[in-house]
């Protein structure tokens, strides 16, 4: 047999093997955390999370006509030794998305800048570095329609030390090809938001984090969320942990807002009941932006859900990422859904 005809041979049998693989030695802590039977409550299920390799995780429930209910389990600092608290601030990442979004659709109805304005007439110093500029919308953003590339995706983002700005963050995303022409097609981009939250700094003139502050925190009556991690006394905060890394990682700073999860809860039921923006501004969020979010930032996961057919909104925040924890996180919160509904049934 030849060289080339069992190169030929082992391109086929290799993907062959590597699925078998897959089927026969799955990695059985999702599949125990999947087909286990269902607890009783949303405590036992944060126990047995904890157990299945979450150093800790955090759940706030809110079922509309019951006071909110706070749940934890694991470690909030594992070193130390420190039990999870449901009070705990927490990186949330993308979370923060939803207020972004928020502040141009009330700066949008006030008519203080204009969806259907370009990238170009904001930064016009992109033209040339960002494809596409002069065609980029501010709605285009919003939607993750853009084509604009992903910053954190650049191979070369350095996560172990994280740019100092925005501006530092924004050079992963320049000079490089489109991922599609603009608005036909959807790719999620971290660099939309960025250039977004700096849109918003240009418009009122002031720094958007203060602007969020002003319009929605305040407003709603937030007092633990915070811009940064540089606003925080860090013990209160989160560790957090990466697979494969034994370190405490949470003095790592990736720009991520700090939220309690009850805070993020009052946000997020603000938002899907109507209190937080006007007729006009929820009818254009609607058409710009979703009403719920995922988080993860090396060391952090957070999900943030409003489930209308329970009116409730569950917030879950997890302190390991890499591996498999994204999807045991998503396993968990998918039972503490399904273990709520069920003691509504009963």
């Amino acid at each position: 047999m030849t060289k080339k005809r069992i190169i030929h041979i082992l391109r086929i049998v290799m993907p062959l093997v590597a699925l078998c693989c897959l089927i026969i030695f799955p990695p059985w802590v999702l599949v125990w955390a999947w087909i286990a039977p269902l607890p009783a409550t949303v405590q036992q299920q944060l126990n047995d999370a904890a157990g299945h390799g979450l150093d800790g995780i955090i759940v706030y429930v809110d079922e509309a006509g019951k006071p909110p209910a706070f749940y934890a389990a694991g470690w909030k600092n594992r070193e130390n030794k420190v039990p999870a608290d449901p009070k705990a601030l927490f990186k949330i990442a993308s979370i923060s998305k939803l207020y972004v979004a928020v502040a141009v659709t009330r700066l949008a109805c006030n008519n203080r800048l204009s969806l259907d304005e370009s990238l170009a007439q904001y930064f016009p110093e992109l033209v040339g570095r960002i494809a596409f500029a002069e065609k980029i919308t501010l709605r285009m953003m919003l939607q993750h329609r853009s084509g604009i590339p992903n910053l954190t995706d650049n191979p070369a983002f350095p996560w172990a030390d994280p740019p100092k700005s925005s501006r530092e963050a924004l050079a992963y995303a320049l000079d490089q090809p489109a991922l599609f022409e603009p608005g036909t097609d959807y790719a999620y981009s971290n660099t939309n938001y960025l250039l977004l939250s700096e849109i918003i700094d240009q418009v009122v003139g002031y720094n958007h984090q203060q602007f969020i502050k002003e319009e929605i925190l305040i407003p709603l009556g937030l007092k633990n969320t915070f811009a940064s991690l540089h606003e925080v006394n860090p013990d209160d905060v989160m560790s957090g942990y990466f697979v494969g890394w034994q370190p405490d990682i949470k003095s790592n700073n990736h720009g991520s807002m700090i939220a309690t999860a009850e805070d993020v809860g009052l946000f997020l039921r603000a938002l899907n009941d109507g209190s937080l923006l006007s007729e006009a501004e929820q009818e254009m969020y609607s058409s710009v932006y979703v009403y719920e979010h995922t988080g993860l930032v090396p060391g952090y996961q957070s999900i943030a859900k409003y489930h209308k057919d329970i009116d409730t909104v569950i917030i879950q925040f997890v302190n390991t990422s890499g591996g498999d924890m994204w999807t045991l996180s998503e396993i968990v919160y998918k039972r503490i859904v399904k273990i709520l509904k069920r003691r509504r049934e009963a």
